[in-house]
């Protein structure tokens, strides 16, 4: 796990977190995932990885947390396919999704994939600058991906063949966050 600073944790994701998990879901798409959906995730499915990222609240729930954001990725025949980043909406633009996508990616590294993979609305401009910060390329286009808004994605990978020295160049960036602070 990436180490983020105080009052910061990152940590799997669990069946508790679905509530909290649903409200910055709701928050943050036109057309939310289900309580099942994610369910299905966390129990059924064994090809998903699922992450939460969590501020220290001492008195504000029963775990003295809060859920800031989630993401999550599936491991199909060697490759990973990011299928989610959210983070509230009051904690946006502080490099929150920055934290979940490197945690993500150094988990992926762990996993020897060939490549990671990932769709973000082409209107998404502040994703997109993210992925491209962490090489991510545009390799196609998905017409009409997103049925919510008719909304064309694009497809954006990091092929590990192509850049072998990858997952160091990502511990190093790990480096450098575990450095920062939290505002």
């Amino acid at each position: 796990m990436l180490a983020v600073p105080a009052p910061y944790s990152l940590r799997p994701m669990t069946v508790v977190d679905i509530p909290a998990v649903l409200e910055i879901d709701r928050l943050s798409f036109p057309t939310p995932a289900t309580e099942q959906l994610f369910r299905n995730e966390l129990t059924e499915n064994q090809l998903a990885h699922y992450q939460v990222l969590a501020r220290a609240a001492a008195g504000e729930s029963a775990t003295g947390e809060v859920l800031v954001g989630f993401a999550g990725f599936w491991l199909i025949a060697g490759e990973i396919h990011i299928s989610t980043i959210a983070v509230h909406p009051a904690e946006r633009g502080r490099g929150r999704g920055e934290w979940l996508l490197l945690n993500l990616l150094l988990e992926a590294c762990a996993l020897d994939p060939l490549l990671v993979t990932l769709e973000v609305r082409q209107g998404n401009h502040t994703a997109q600058s993210l992925y491209r910060k962490y090489r991510f390329e545009e390799v196609g286009l998905r017409r009409r991906y997103y049925r919510d808004t008719g909304e064309d994605a694009l497809l954006m990978t990091v092929d590990f063949a192509a850049q072998p020295d990858y997952c160091r160049w990502l511990h190093d960036q790990a480096a450098v966050a575990a450095r920062a602070t939290a505002d």
